[in-house]
């Protein structure tokens, strides 16, 4: 079982680092099992396999919800990025962008002296000589 495949004795980790394992130990399970239903669905002839496949994929992205949800509601850290970007519609560096107080990404262009459409022959870091 991958979920007794600790890095670490469990006898040392914390209540809540163990719990938060088995949590992403299982989403990656129901993930991998979405993406091998997925498979088997587009790699079928038969149609009738196919809508069963594909509606046990439905169902281990359930699962993956689920737990995802578990985790959200019991790590503060998972939360604060989930609220951060999921459900958004700008484009996702976008977010972070904004996340990390450096606003758009062209504002965070602009700031780097790459402005967008800014050829690299263009760019200029100041002197390198000493004075």
């Amino acid at each position: 079982m991958s979920s007794e495949n600790l890095h670490v004795p469990r006898e040392v980790l914390s209540r809540e680092g163990r719990l938060l394992h088995y949590a992403i130990t299982s989403l990656k399970e129901e993930l991998d099992a979405v993406d091998w239903y997925r498979q088997r669905a587009d790699d079928t002839e038969d149609e009738e396999l196919r809508e069963i496949l594909l509606h046990n994929m439905r169902e281990e992205m359930e699962h993956a919800a689920m737990v995802l949800e578990w985790i959200r509601r019991n790590n503060k850290e998972f939360e604060n990025y989930l609220r951060t970007y999921l459900f958004t519609e700008a484009p996702i560096i976008e977010v972070e962008h904004e996340a990390e107080g450096r606003g758009t990404a062209e504002e965070a262009a602009r700031l780097r002296g790459s402005a967008p459409g800014r050829g690299v022959d263009e760019f200029t870091i100041g002197s390198l000589k000493g004075k």
